[in-house]
């Protein structure tokens, strides 16, 4: 699991060699620490794909950018481009679903 940052986040995502998974979140989001869990563990299953945190308080310029306005909001990318997105907390079979279309 990566935590990723404005500063890293066209390194680690848009110039990734492998499709990635963003959870945009926040620490005082009740729904995105519940879903962190989950998060974590369809991450170990999927270790052909790169999973990624952003805190959306530490990078708003990348929320702003990637147009976050709800959280917790999961972005999927491959070859630097967004290819499917899900606001809200989702199942672990939902998450599983969107790392199967990568």
């Amino acid at each position: 699991m990566n935590e990723i940052t404005s500063e890293n986040f066209e390194k680690e995502v848009l110039k990734s060699d492998k499709p990635v998974i963003v959870d945009f979140w926040a620490p005082w989001c009740g729904p995105c620490m519940a879903f962190a869990p989950t998060f974590e563990k369809v991450s170990e299953k999927n270790k052909n794909i790169k999973f990624c945190k952003l805190n959306i308080d530490e990078s708003r310029d990348i929320a702003q950018k990637f147009n976050v306005m709800a959280i917790p909001c999961i972005v999927t990318f491959k070859d630097g481009n967004e290819v499917d997105r899900v606001v809200g907390s989702v199942s672990e079979e939902k998450l599983q679903e969107l790392s199967d279309k990568l």
